[in-house]
């Protein structure tokens, strides 16, 4: 029997036994705002310094959202983004069952994997020579050739690109004849451009992520170097044991969010580079050039819509996955 005194005990026979008490719901956004208002104040300077990017994000990444609609929509423009009719998951249905989805879809996971592969295997290899070299103006000069590539435009290269391969004037198909062989066809042999495609990724962004590398050997404290020729460690052993355990977080994390973008090809590189050849498409036609087709020459917005949504959702799912993966073998070098 409930004493009408205690109430406590009266409070327990009115709230269901399935809800939340109001009270800690209160105290847990009290507790949230207090520690948002901590955050804020203390990294004041820094949140500054990134609101322009932030605001540049929010503009151009979260602001088109509402547009994903389009995906699930027949859009007709007379009728409107929000006036036009339903139509569920017809769109991906079209998309997949079309012959070119298993191809743009194979062709984008296979450059991006090999773009990640080369890119982090050749960025250690050269940071790791990198801080071999102990004459800081031979260094400078060494990593401003190494990061030049990053600033020029995929326009240019693509420009370079075809000044080297034009099957006419070509740099390389004059260099094939001088030694006796027959010029390539390059823009119509679709087999060359995997490895063409990944030299390119490589050398454009080797500077970028060989400078993370190098930043994060330099902070390793020389006492573990010392520690080890001491004790006759050679230099591969230093490299094996020391620089590469180190720098292992800063690996995991871009390979992390490399592998978030696997399913985003980089436009810009892929339809400059390759100049948009339609005899290349069975090796390069990948979801972006997709998209950008559906679009230009079709004016198909629910495909183009349909497989961009397909790409932000694998991409999210794969990142989850990496992340779960790393946190398993190792909880502390975990993303998130």
């Amino acid at each position: 029997m409930v004493n009408p005194s205690d109430p406590a005990a009266t409070l327990k026979t009115v709230r269901p036994s399935g809800d939340i008490p109001t009270g800690r719901i209160t105290g847990w956004l009290r507790t949230l705002l207090r520690a948002l208002i901590y955050d804020l104040r203390r990294n004041k300077a820094l949140l500054l310094m990134a609101l322009p990017g932030l605001v540049v994000v929010f503009l151009i990444s979260y602001m088109p959202m509402p547009g994903i609609v389009l995906a699930f929509k027949n859009y007709r423009v007379a009728q409107g983004i929000w006036g036009s009719d339903w139509v569920g998951l017809n769109n991906f249905q079209f998309l997949l069952n079309s012959g070119i989805a298993w191809e743009i879809i194979r062709n984008t996971l296979v450059l991006n994997a090999l773009f990640i592969i080369a890119a982090q295997v050749c960025s250690v290899t050269m940071a790791v020579l990198m801080n071999e070299v102990y004459h800081t103006h031979i260094a400078k000069v060494y990593q401003s050739i190494l990061f030049f590539p990053h600033f020029v435009s995929w326009v240019l290269v693509g420009f370079f690109t075809f000044a080297f391969l034009n099957s006419d004037t070509g740099y390389v198909n004059s260099l094939l004849v001088s030694l006796g062989h027959d010029p390539v066809n390059w823009y119509a042999e679709p087999q060359y451009w995997y490895a063409i495609l990944v030299f390119l990724s490589v050398w454009k962004g080797l500077g970028y992520f060989t400078i993370i590398y190098l930043a994060g050997m330099l902070n390793i404290n020389p006492e573990y170097y010392e520690a080890a020729r001491i004790d006759g460690a050679s230099k591969w052993h230093e490299i094996r044991y020391i620089s590469l355990p180190l720098i292992q977080p800063l690996i995991i994390i871009n390979v992390l969010l490399a592998i978030g973008r696997i399913f985003f090809a980089n436009f810009d590189f892929i339809y400059n580079v390759t100049r948009d050849s339609s005899l290349l498409l069975p090796a390069v036609n990948v979801i972006d050039t997709f998209v950008y087709r559906s679009l230009a020459a079709l004016g198909n917005f629910n495909l183009a819509s349909a497989a961009g949504f397909f790409q932000a959702t694998m991409g999210l799912i794969l990142i989850l996955f990496a992340n779960a993966l790393v946190r398993r073998i190792d909880k502390e070098q975990a993303l998130f």
